[in-house]
């Protein structure tokens, strides 16, 4: 069987080394990363992008809305939102 690659776009690319690069304790708006990523008014995609993630060392969890909400996390924001509590990024 062969193993299937799959090859993220330039974007998601730079979507997910933005959000690689985000400290423990801080986080960004889904908006704030598309701007770093290129693209300012590809906020959506980058929550798309983010969603499709299976690298754990990734922190997705610390993009969060504009409007201060925490959004999506594959269905985890209980995981979500203990996460951002433990390092300090919300109270």
């Amino acid at each position: 069987m062969k193993k299937l690659h799959v090859t993220a776009t330039s974007f998601a690319q730079s979507v997910l080394a933005v959000v690689a690069k985000i400290p423990r304790g801080k986080v960004l708006t889904y908006q704030q990363v598309a701007k770093l990523a290129g693209r300012p008014r590809a906020y959506r995609a980058v929550g798309t992008i983010l969603s499709k993630n299976q690298n754990p060392k990734t922190p997705c969890h610390r993009v969060i809305r504009s409007n201060g909400s925490i959004g999506g996390y594959n269905g985890l924001q209980g995981r979500k939102l203990t996460l951002l509590k433990r390092e300090g990024a919300i109270h």
